[in-house]
């Protein structure tokens, strides 16, 4: 559970950070974006239910393109259902947040590891 609320915390400020950028992601305040952190994260949860030789297979075999079209419904799915969050440009927008998403989250989850707030698994 203590996993779950981290990585909603992450994903938030994650989404707070490109929400600054020129990339068509818009979040109206904080709260908005712990929501739309939620709802990322319980999306991403699901995928994590798959058999791991499953989603490696899958990643491999599609040379990274399913995980990627996986992140990028999840992140315009999360932006349909909060309002607050915004693409401004639609499936763009989408395609773009979802992988600054992913490098963003990337940097600050390994920040978090070399502290030590996350165990390195």
């Amino acid at each position: 559970m203590t996993g779950f609320l981290i990585s909603i915390v992450v994903i938030a400020i994650s989404l707070l950070i490109i929400s600054k950028l020129p990339l068509g992601v818009e979040v109206d305040n904080p709260w908005i974006a712990l929501i739309a952190g939620a709802i990322i994260g319980a999306f991403n949860g699901f995928w994590s239910l798959f058999p791991g030789w499953f989603r490696t297979t899958s990643a491999v075999v599609s040379l990274g393109l399913i995980p990627l079209i996986g992140s990028i419904i999840v992140f315009g799915l999360a932006a349909w259902l909060v309002e607050g969050f915004r693409l401004r440009w639609g499936i763009g927008s989408a395609i773009i947040g979802a992988i600054a998403l992913s490098i963003v989250n990337s940097i600050l989850l390994f920040i978090l590891r070399q502290i030590g707030l996350i165990p390195v698994y």
